[in-house]
């Protein structure tokens, strides 16, 4: 019986041919019949692919072969399902591009990268690490969430700062606007959805006078698997493909607020309007109306 899987996963690493990375990465995916998406740069690979478990396996384990990426930082979850031609249901094609960066942050020359990752990060933490170290020093820890604010509406760490950023590339506009300097010698623990994210956004603060940032190593993915909802991870992780959220344990916390009633939920979607690009929080009763979110935040904050 076919499973289907996700696999999460990304490595900062030198490459010296980025383009030759795209070609064996494309016909690797075809071959195995993997949809998803996956980014290159000279600083290494980002990506998420899905399909059939053994296939999925095969993939990792070629990828893997390869000496740059013996050590990729891996996730697993669920799918949803396969087609009838046994592709994932989750993606609708697959995607395999050359970028100046795997995270957009639009700031290139600031990254640097060797063979053992990105230089001047935070100090990583295990889900472990993470309790202990707010166990230690309680309400002195700040969690910085380093995604889109949207992806916060339906799930984030307790007591979180969500910076409103509509993208990554905004990450750098707002450390250097001063407005979270009152952090610098703060315990600042960053985290984002499988930690590829926070890996650049702590090299970023550190260069900014942070001194004391650590991040959580593998994302608030591998938290959850660790801790599921009873550790200090409330509501939903929002994902990039077409399941948009998923929940840890049948305990998920509901945080997310219909744009449309205020009902609690979990349920996000693309806007349906084709011009429109906003990420909605949603519930299903209103699903269908979901391009009058937009003209419902306009009048909410007018």
């Amino acid at each position: 019986m076919a499973i289907p899987k996700i696999l999460l996963y990304y490595a900062f690493t030198p490459l010296a041919d980025p383009e030759a990375i795209r070609l064996w990465q494309r016909d690797l995916c075809e071959s195995l019949g993997l949809r998803g998406r996956i980014l290159i740069s000279k600083d290494g690979i980002n990506g998420t692919v899905g399909g059939d478990l053994g296939a999925v396996k095969r993939y990792l384990r070629k990828t893997r072969e390869y000496p740059a990426f013996k050590n990729l930082d891996v996730k697993w979850s669920e799918g949803t399902g396969l087609d009838d031609d046994g592709l994932s249901l989750d993606f609708p094609r697959l995607s395999v591009k050359v970028r100046d960066e795997i995270v957009s942050f639009g700031a290139p020359g600031e990254l640097e990268v060797d063979e053992s990752g990105v230089v001047g990060g935070g100090i990583r933490l295990s889900p472990e690490e993470v309790n202990a170290l707010v166990a230690e020093r309680g309400d002195e820890v700040v969690f910085f969430d380093g995604r889109n604010a949207f992806e916060a509406e339906i799930g984030r760490f307790r007591n979180a700062i969500v910076p409103d950023v509509e993208n990554t590339r905004d990450f750098v506009d707002v450390l250097d606007s001063g407005a979270y300097d009152g952090l610098k010698d703060k315990p600042v623990v960053t985290y984002c959805t499988g930690g590829v994210r926070c890996e650049v956004l702590s090299s970023l603060m550190r260069k900014r006078g942070f001194t004391e940032v650590y991040q959580v190593d593998g994302g608030i993915a591998r938290y959850g698997e660790a801790f599921a909802d009873d550790g200090l991870w409330e509501g939903s992780l929002y994902v990039f493909d077409k399941r948009m959220s998923l929940a840890f344990s049948d305990k998920a916390a509901v945080i997310g607020r219909c744009c449309v009633c205020e009902g609690a939920t979990a349920h996000m979607q693309n806007c349906a309007d084709p011009a429109c690009r906003t990420q909605l929080v949603v519930c299903d009763e209103h699903a269908a109306s979901a391009p009058l979110c937009v003209e419902h935040a306009a009048h909410s904050s007018s």
